[in-house]
């Protein structure tokens, strides 16, 4: 799935507000995880903490209505993109670490963990390891031959 430059920016616009809610200079609040919930039906996407109090929300127009069966598989990636153009300002919420941002369904279940805050981990994107295996395979044969 593509997204359109108006869909980043209403996602980067809504990560923003996020950062407005737990700015550095303040004391870290106590979460493990910033909830990301999109409904397929309505293209809301809405940002709660773990008590489930909304933080933000915005509608991503392009997402309204979409009927693709693969449709959280598609926002992931833009999720992930958009929080990796804002990675500096979403590390350095005032939110004890680690913390994560989970994406989830309209029935409030876990699809997908995004992005993770921690000094040790990091989570690396599906997309980019698409044919790891293949090439580490084909690299091991050709070093086997030499």
């Amino acid at each position: 799935m593509k997204a359109t430059e108006q869909t980043l920016q209403q996602i980067e616009r809504a990560f923003r507000k996020l950062v407005d809610k737990f700015p550095v200079d303040h004391e870290a609040a106590m979460l493990t995880d910033v909830h990301i919930r999109v409904t397929q039906e309505t293209g809301e996407l809405v940002i709660y903490n773990d008590d489930d109090v909304e933080l933000t929300r915005c509608v991503i127009e392009e997402w309204i209505d979409n009927k693709d069966d693969d449709f959280y598989e598609g926002i992931t990636s833009i999720l992930r993109k958009c929080i990796d153009n804002q990675k500096e300002l979403l590390d350095n919420l005032s939110i004890l670490k680690p913390y994560a941002f989970v994406l989830e369904d309209d029935d409030h279940e876990p699809v997908a963990e995004l992005h993770v805050v921690d000094d040790d981990t990091v989570i690396i994107d599906t997309e980019l390891m698409e044919g790891l295996d293949k090439d580490l395979d084909d690299f091991f044969e050709k070093l086997l031959k030499s």
